[in-house]
């Protein structure tokens, strides 16, 4: 293997141009793929390491580890959510090297950074010979281990929209062991104002090739008071959109991250499935 270190930009780019270097950030998923002839490591590149407020969006760098976001670095509602789903990623090791980036390069349909993007409506950072481009992640993820990225380009970053106040965010899952891929999962952010539901953000982790939004469940629960019976609507809805998976574990998964949701609708807080 060929090793380049890194520590510009345009030295990355540079290095990237033959179209067949892979990257090493965190180097989590190069365990779980053919070993590449040629890296080059962007770890030395110190504008990578980048957790800032963008325009009202969280922008994410390249090498931000997962564990950056166990702690309150990132307030608010968007906070409550990454806080609650990264503790179900890997274990401690994993969470100390590997990215946000890394996985959302690596599309895995059971990854839960996936699923955030696409239910926050993210927008992906790319950059390469032709300089920069910003993409939704709805149109970012193309397949299983698959993304609009070219071989030549660098995911540079994504932005994250902060969510309002009187957002809840809700995470619930089945994990057949521990340090291992999801069987199934449900997050939520659900937004209530004068006790009515005005905007929801519902995503099935492992349910498709590409990361899944509900929005038949969010449509289900839009402009009601949150109660058991939409969120039971909601369910039941979100398990009619499942492409592969098990649709009764699904239901059952929404609801619980549902009912965590309204919670913290209702109190501003966040409460663990575990």
């Amino acid at each position: 293997m060929d090793y380049i270190p890194a520590t510009s930009a345009a030295e990355v780019l540079d290095t990237l141009a033959d179209g067949q270097t892979q990257v090493l950030a965190g180097g989590q998923s190069l365990f779980f793929t053919t070993p590449p002839r040629r890296v080059v490591d962007i770890n030395g590149v110190a504008e990578f390491d980048v957790l800032t407020e963008v325009d009202g969006a969280l922008r994410v760098g390249p090498t931000v580890r997962h564990r950056a976001f166990e702690t309150d670095a990132v307030g608010g509602a968007l906070g409550d959510l990454l806080r609650l789903v990264v503790r179900h990623i890997g274990h401690p090791p994993v969470r100390a090297r590997g990215t946000m980036i890394g996985s959302l390069a690596y599309a895995h349909p059971a990854a839960e950074w996936t699923v955030v993007a696409m239910i926050l409506d993210a927008s992906v950072e790319l950059i390469g010979p032709g300089g920069c481009r910003t993409i939704p992640a709805a149109r970012f993820f193309t397949g299983a281990g698959t993304t609009a990225r070219r071989p030549d380009e660098l995911l540079a970053g994504v932005r994250l929209p902060q969510l309002p106040a009187g957002t809840g965010a809700g995470y619930a899952e089945d994990r057949r062991g521990p340090g291992i891929w999801a069987y199934a999962a449900t997050m939520a952010a659900v937004t209530m104002a004068d006790d009515v539901v005005t905007a929801a953000a519902i995503g099935l982790v492992n349910a498709g090739p590409c990361p899944v939004r509900a929005r038949q469940a969010e449509r289900a629960l839009i402009g009601t008071t949150f109660s058991d019976t939409a969120i039971i609507a909601a369910a039941n809805a979100a398990a009619a959109e499942v492409a592969d998976g098990d649709r009764r574990t699904v239901q059952v998964l929404t609801r619980r991250a549902l009912t965590q949701a309204r919670k913290g609708s209702y109190q501003g807080s966040w409460l663990s499935t575990r």
